[in-house]
């Protein structure tokens, strides 16, 4: 099952670690996985629970990975930190802190901007997504 563990969090570089554990934000438009096109899916860097498509990701401008909806595991909660109100979004098993999700999205695809780190994510690309345990969800990633 999909967990946080010790041994998991050893691995982590300083940045996964700031960002996952201490809900930190890595600067725009420096994440691995900004402009990453590969068809496949998104999966916790702690955990490896999947999280989101790249089908369902989309160029928002905003300098941090965008998408439209998550495929599963993902929590919503209330942040009020930095003198505003949004909705804060974390892996369900690992709680790792990996963005906030905005209502400017596209509207053709339900209007919703899950606005992620990339430092939160571990990308396994669809050609693998089976010997990696996710063939379960090939069916929400596009074909190659």
């Amino acid at each position: 099952m999909y967990r946080k563990t010790p041994e998991a969090l050893a691995r982590l570089t300083p940045e996964q670690f700031r960002v996952t554990q201490q809900n930190g934000t890595e600067r725009p438009g420096t994440g691995e996985y900004l402009h990453n096109h590969r068809a496949g899916i998104y999966v916790d860097v702690v955990s490896g629970e999947p999280l989101f498509a790249s089908s369902d990701k989309f160029e928002s401008g905003c300098g941090w990975p965008s998408f439209t909806r998550p495929i599963a595991n993902v929590t919503e909660l209330r942040d009020t930190s930095h003198g505003m109100i949004r909705t804060e979004v974390r892996s369900a098993h690992g709680d790792s802190h990996l963005g906030h999700v905005f209502e400017d999205g596209p509207r053709d695809r339900g209007g919703l901007r899950y606005c992620i780190n990339s430092a939160s994510l571990h990308f396994v690309p669809r050609e693998d997504m089976v010997a990696q345990g996710y063939g379960d969800y090939l069916d929400q990633v596009e074909d190659i």
